[in-house]
């Protein structure tokens, strides 16, 4: 079963990592993240509290280490609509490393996973693996013992004799025992003709791990503005997204609801999250005392993330209806709040 703590944020210890004993490893550097209450991105009060799995990962793995997620959040402007689907945001390696001190190398996965958790956990490295989400019992209800999806965990320790493992996923922390850990680690029986690929791995070392004073974090997350600007769609996204969905619209009804909602996570649910986290980045950096602009750009990032999450049911809605689709005001409301957004930003930092 999964279980989750409600107990305060650690502050970094320095401790070592675990040093493993009859398969006993650990890279956390001080009390179990399972006892750890979620970053406001993460808290019910968020218009999206997941974002998609491997962000959230992020944003869980910093807070735990007292390290502020918002510091390596702001190419979540960046979202495009790419066709099929909204881009996928994640934090870059290379921010990771320079606001945090975090370095993260590709794993090769060349013998059994446990043996590369076990190894490296108790070098005090963390591994972010693929995983299938039919082995992780903080999805019960949805893909637990249902459905074979990958998705994405961060090991933080095991003990391989009891079949115990902590992990983040999505929005928490949580751990894993008995069946679970030999499924989520390869290691239950399969037929002779299988074919087991090798999962992608990636390690996190903390060894350099540094806080930034805070006031340092916002002034360099401030100086990501002119490139964020310079990199910003050239069209208005939303548009195109608008225009694709009536395109689809009757495919969509076609192939029902479970496809819709598969639609609608790669689609609805990376923009909303995307502007939802571009909005708090701002207001993060930005401070109580900002300008007019910054405040409008929140705004309208803000509005554009609510917008979203009713467009997922109001499309849900109109897939499951035979009669005409009119979601011309949402998309119009949603398209001219990017504009806006990107527009009191480019007129803020025109001023400095």
């Amino acid at each position: 079963m999964a279980r989750r703590g409600a107990c305060p944020t650690l502050v970094m210890s320095g401790a070592p990592p675990t040093t493993p004993q009859a398969g006993v490893a650990s890279a956390w550097p001080g009390p179990s993240p399972l006892h750890q209450l979620p970053h406001a991105l993460h808290a019910s009060g968020a218009i999206w509290p997941e974002k998609n799995c491997y962000t959230d990962l992020w944003i869980g793995v910093l807070h735990g280490l007292a390290l502020e997620p918002l510091a390596v959040m702001g190419a979540s402007a960046l979202v495009d609509f790419e066709g099929d689907q909204w881009t996928f945001f994640k934090p870059s390696h290379d921010l990771l490393r320079e606001r945090h001190g975090l370095d993260v190398q590709e794993l090769t996965i060349w013998r059994p996973l446990l043996d590369h958790a076990l190894e490296h956990l108790a070098a005090g490295k963390l591994l972010s693996v693929e995983a299938d989400a039919f082995w992780l019992p903080d999805v019960a209800g949805t893909d637990y013992r249902q459905n074979h999806t990958k998705t994405t965990i961060v090991l933080v320790s095991v003990d391989a004799a009891a079949k115990r493992l902590v992990y983040f996923h999505n929005a928490g922390c949580f751990e894993l025992t008995g069946d679970d850990f030999d499924g989520t680690f390869g290691l239950t029986p399969r037929p002779a003709d299988a074919v087991a690929l090798p999962l992608f791995a990636e390690f996190i070392r903390l060894d350099r791990t540094r806080q930034r004073p805070a006031a340092e974090l916002h002034a360099l997350a401030r100086a990501e503005l002119p490139g964020l600007l310079a990199r910003r769609p050239v069209h208005n996204p939303v548009q195109r997204f608008a225009e694709r969905f009536l395109q689809e619209l009757p495919a969509l009804r076609e192939q029902g609801l479970p496809h819709y909602h598969a639609w609608a996570f790669a689609g609805t649910r990376q923009m909303g999250s995307a502007f939802e986290l571009t909005a708090r980045w701002i207001a993060w950096w930005s401070g109580d005392q900002r300008d007019e602009e910054l405040s409008c750009a929140i705004a309208a990032f803000e509005q554009l993330s609510a917008q979203a999450k009713t467009f997922i049911l109001k499309g849900a809605r109109m897939v499951n209806s035979s009669r005409p689709a009119e979601p011309g005001a949402l998309f119009f409301d949603m398209a001219s709040a990017w504009d806006e957004g990107w527009g009191a930003l480019a007129a803020w930092q025109q001023r400095q």
